[in-house]
């Protein structure tokens, strides 16, 4: 994506901006201070797609009522070692903030914990609610389905999300974090290329007749519509390079997300104004196999012989996951947080409707005109 067509704020001003705004939306100080983390943490793992650009569709959301900003999770079923939490049709970010919270709570006491939720919104990135158990010292697991944009294999109208898998264990000198949509990549980036006016790479997407398409704003289209096509599951649309293996894994994110929690599977989600979106957590205490500390330790020589495994030729590194997200941090804490421009109108207009003072946050900058998003469909 073309960097000319990016500006760069720094992560404070973002902050502020986004717990400003959700404010706005009706949450109180420590509902917006998790929203606006989850985003946050996003862009600073260099996660655009599921950032602050998120804002005005949450927005939108809420205003059609899709999102209750009142609502509070309930759980409605449980054991010392599980639990189903009906979302009652709020905002992710809090429902999966709560119900990894309570895996957490339940591993602890229980040395595993397994929470499922039904009735919830699009949640952020998986990854932040798999390292909140990391950060207790324990294995976390996170995955939610969404809205179908995934043509299983060998068809050519999508009927699974993205449906991310996250996994987190600690390590030093920094936790393995792997956070990956099972589709070759999620919806978000393709209307980041939309925006940008780019054309898909190649082994992206499909068209509504289940052929390879490059036209984000022809694909995007098709799955609000249903007319049919959609994005390719990890490895592609037929066999030969795995995209049965993309294609399971969604499934496998789909059992413990919606299957569990007995709610809306991907293909119901998002119809007559409701979500129905589902999530999946859970945390596992490492002291039911041993020491923590030696596992830890273990683990992590381990993942230390990976880096310093024999290099391919023309390479000079091997990463291991979670170490890109450590360095995007980094820069972006330094250098300011990378937002599309087309991103920077809609949060001008946001404002606006808001009324926040856009120059309060972004000084005399000015953002690239267009209609309204408030105006019309968005």
């Amino acid at each position: 994506m073309a960097d000319s067509k990016k500006v760069r704020f720094s992560y404070e001003t973002l902050n502020q901006l986004c717990m400003d705004a959700f404010q706005k939306f009706g949450f109180n100080e420590e509902k917006a201070k998790i929203i606006t983390d989850v985003l946050m943490t996003a862009d600073l793992y260099g996660i655009q797609s599921h950032g602050m650009q998120r804002m005005v569709r949450y927005y939108k959301g809420i205003q059609k009522g899709t999102m209750k900003v009142d609502a509070e999770p309930e759980v409605v079923f449980e054991t010392p070692v599980s639990a189903v939490i009906d979302g009652h049709d709020g905002m992710g970010q809090l429902n999966g903030h709560f119900a990894m919270k309570l895996a957490i709570e339940k591993a602890k006491k229980n040395g595993v914990g397994i929470v499922s939720v039904r009735n919830s919104n699009h949640y952020g990135i998986a990854g932040y609610y798999a390292k909140m158990a990391a950060k207790e010292g324990m294995l976390g697991f996170s995955s939610t389905n969404s809205e179908t944009i995934m043509v299983p294999t060998y068809a050519r109208k999508a009927m699974i999300g993205s449906n991310p898998q996250a996994w987190c264990v600690p390590a030093d000198p920094y936790d393995f974090l792997f956070d990956a949509s099972t589709t070759v990549v999620t919806r978000g980036k393709l209307e980041m290329y939309n925006k940008l006016g780019e054309p898909l790479p190649d082994g992206w997407a499909l068209d509504k007749e289940g052929e390879p398409s490059n036209d984000a704003a022809d694909v995007l289209a098709n799955i609000a519509a249903h007319r049919g096509g959609g994005i390719m599951p990890l490895g592609g649309n037929t066999e030969a390079l795995g995209s049965h293996k993309g294609y399971g894994n969604g499934m496998v994110a789909e059992i413990f997300a919606s299957i569990l929690s007995q709610g809306f599977t991907s293909n119901k989600t998002m119809k007559d104004n409701k979500s129905g979106i589902c999530h999946g957590f859970m945390a596992i205490n490492l002291a039911n196999f041993g020491d923590p500390e030696a596992i830890k330790k273990h683990f992590s020589e381990y993942l230390q012989e990976l880096r310093d495994a024999p290099k391919a030729k023309g390479q000079d590194r091997i990463y291991t996951h979670g170490e890109k997200e450590i360095e995007a941090i980094k820069d972006r804490k330094e250098n300011g947080i990378p937002v599309i421009d087309k991103t920077m109108t809609e949060i001008q207009d946001l404002c606006n409707y808001l009324d926040l003072d856009f120059s309060k946050y972004f000084g005399d900058y000015v953002p690239p005109k267009s209609e309204n998003m408030f105006t019309g469909n968005y």
